[in-house]
């Protein structure tokens, strides 16, 4: 598999999977059009990671997809990506604390076709509901200020210090990290590529 990724926790899902990946860096601009719902935004996003390094792996091998995933977060029917400053990402914190929010993941796999340059693709997304405890102003500014918010959407890294800020959660927790596994693996499963190889010899 390709990784149209640079997220060290897509990274970590997969490799803990046992799945065999090669991780190639997506040149795709993330725009969040006006007049889209999360689930579309997020599905665009991962297709278009996912057709971004279809040049730089031709020809795809037979078996072996390219992987696009985009991750977002909606507070209140608004978006929050990845924060730009420490400032912004105060901010998403803030609206988070005491609240339920949403994290949808798009997930595109790109094939090989039957046929000389054909390819086949298959997107869909997971929707997680998140409820964060109510957490004093002071707390939020500690946690900003080590740097964990950094390239996390909403701010936040759940399996990091920020899993002290949640209260409960309703779905696939994989999702909320960035990859959802039961997703990703129903996909593969459908196409007979699952369970990774790397399983079978471990078993030998």
């Amino acid at each position: 598999m390709y990784l149209a990724s640079r997220s060290p926790q897509r990274k970590a899902l997969l490799e803990a999977l046992g799945v065999d990946f090669e991780v190639v860096i997506p040149g795709y601009p993330e725009e969040d059009l006006t007049g889209h719902l999360p689930a579309e935004l997020v599905e665009r996003h991962s297709r278009g990671k996912a057709f971004s390094i279809l040049s730089r792996v031709e020809p795809l091998p037979s078996g072996r997809p390219i992987l696009g995933v985009d991750t977002m977060v909606v507070i209140l029917g608004r978006a929050a990506g990845k924060p730009r400053d420490g400032d912004e990402a105060l901010d998403f914190l803030r609206r988070l604390s005491g609240k339920t929010h949403l994290v949808y993941s798009g997930l595109t796999l790109l094939w090989a076709g039957a046929g000389p340059g054909e390819r086949v693709e298959e997107t869909a997304h997971a929707v997680t509901e998140v409820r964060f405890a109510q957490i004093p102003d002071s707390e939020l500014e500690v946690y900003v200020a080590g740097g964990e918010w950094r390239g996390r959407a909403g701010g936040y890294a759940i399996q990091g210090r920020a899993s002290a800020f949640v209260e409960e959660i309703r779905g696939d927790y994989t999702n909320v990290v960035g990859l959802p596994v039961p997703l990703l693996t129903g996909m593969l499963r459908e196409k007979g590529q699952w369970p990774p190889a790397a399983w079978r010899e471990n078993n030998s």
